[in-house]
């Protein structure tokens, strides 16, 4: 059983409807259906009476009703405790799973220090799986993803999109593809690339895009920024997210280029997650603020 969905009942009960609840909770409607029958099915009890003209609470779901306004209570104190001794730590933890966030990561930290001089940052590489995991949990406040265009997005965590784009290949200057306009599968194939390690979502990307095809040689890396160091050094190709090449030091000092993929469109997205519910730190209120305002004016910058 989770708070969330005690938290769902309360809202379908209070809104009269699981359509406008779905809406205030900002979920599916299909999603908030299935959380719910799932708790009943837990507690074997029909805790709501549906109907077409909408949903009202059950004669045995109006005796568990207090019960469950109970918990939501003390989960709220628990809480507010716990943020109050967060508050005092002086801690935000964010996951980040090191793909196209430095061009987000240091500015908007550095215009959080102006805020909260006295709160320290820590940021944590991990994979995206990892990142979800650690933000249900509570021991991450935010997390930076990247994601694809149409990929599912977990209904517990809210997830606000801060940057779209496209994959590229990232070579160094003096490479034969740096003289091409785009790069196809096969001249890519060519050349020894520099992967992402399984787990990450470009990793994913470029075997779907390769269709099972393997180059000849290759190297597997955690994250972005490393990548473009072992493209600089000449190992290889990488392809990386647009918005984690376009302007970074490399590419302005001439020591790597990047040239798009041809014959592929697909979006990629950085997202930034936290928990959908509870009460969320101050800090890390303001630093989710803070990526999304930095978010906007790297975008505007680059169009």
């Amino acid at each position: 059983m989770r708070s969330e969905q005690l938290e769902y009942v309360a809202a379908i009960t209070r809104l009269g409807s699981f359509r406008r609840a779905a809406e205030e909770l900002h979920i599916s409607q299909p999603a908030l259906s299935t959380t719910v029958r799932n708790l009943e099915r837990e507690l074997g009890v029909d805790i709501l009476e549906r109907g077409r003209s909408g949903a009202q609470v059950s004669d045995e779901g109006r005796e568990l009703l207090p019960h469950i306004i109970g918990v939501i209570d003390a989960v709220d104190r628990l809480r507010q405790v716990a943020d109050s001794q967060h508050r005092v730590s002086r801690m935000v933890r964010l996951g980040t799973v090191n793909a196209g966030t430095v061009p987000l990561l240091t500015d908007a930290i550095s215009r959080f220090r102006e805020v909260h001089p006295l709160t320290q940052v820590e940021v944590i590489g991990a994979q995206e799986v990892a990142i979800d995991i650690a933000l249900r949990e509570g021991s991450f406040d935010l997390g930076l993803v990247t994601c694809l265009a149409g990929d599912d997005m977990p209904t517990e965590l809210e997830t606000t999109r801060l940057l779209r784009g496209r994959a590229v290949v990232c070579l160094r200057s003096d490479s034969p593809l740096a003289e091409l306009e785009a790069v196809s599968i096969d001249e890519l194939l060519s050349e020894p690339m520099i992967l992402m390690r399984s787990g990450y979502l470009m990793h994913r990307y470029v075997h779907r895009l390769l269709g099972g095809q393997t180059p000849a040689v290759s190297y597997s890396t955690d994250g972005a920024e490393m990548g473009k160091l072992m493209v600089a050094e000449g190992l290889g190709a990488a392809v990386l997210p647009d918005f984690s090449v376009i302007g970074d030091q490399l590419v302005r000092h001439g020591a790597i280029i990047w040239r798009p993929l041809s014959g592929d469109d697909t979006e990629v997205q950085l997202a930034i997650r936290r928990r959908r519910s509870g009460v969320h730190p101050r800090a890390a209120h303001d630093l989710h603020r803070l990526f999304v305002e930095q978010a906007a004016a790297y975008s505007a910058a680059n169009a």
